[in-house]
């Protein structure tokens, strides 16, 4: 191996990594609420959706807790209703850095729900 392919092989690799954890990174939707997420996640093939909030409530939020990322919100159906368009999805909220207390080392806090929705914006009129 020369030197120009000893120099560039490690830079190939590194490009080839990065190639691949960004295929698996989802793309994340901005967005001030949840509701556009459960509506594509409606939408999506998988029954998946995700996102990122944005928006004043966002910034306070990250700036109470002095977070170190944004809030990321993971939207997965874990059931689709025999009701077209309603369906029941887990919704986690994440973020980085986050600092409870004072005392406390900083780190990633998630919140878990879960939530009957469908497109009209309300609950399913049956769980079946």
């Amino acid at each position: 191996m020369n030197a120009i392919q000893s120099t560039i092989a490690p830079i190939a690799m590194l490009l080839a990594c990065a190639g691949a954890a960004s295929a698996q990174t989802p793309e994340r939707m901005p967005v001030t609420d949840v509701r556009p997420l459960l509506v594509a996640a409606l939408d999506a093939p998988g029954g998946e959706a995700h996102g990122v909030l944005v928006g004043s409530l966002a910034d306070a939020i990250t700036l109470r807790f002095k977070a170190t990322s944004p809030i990321y919100i993971d939207v997965s159906t874990r059931k689709r209703y025999r009701q077209t368009g309603c369906s029941r999805f887990k919704v986690t909220f994440w973020q980085e850095g986050v600092s409870l207390s004072s005392s406390a080392a900083p780190r990633k806090q998630t919140i878990e729900l879960g939530i009957n929705y469908c497109r009209d914006g309300l609950p399913p009129r049956s769980l079946s």
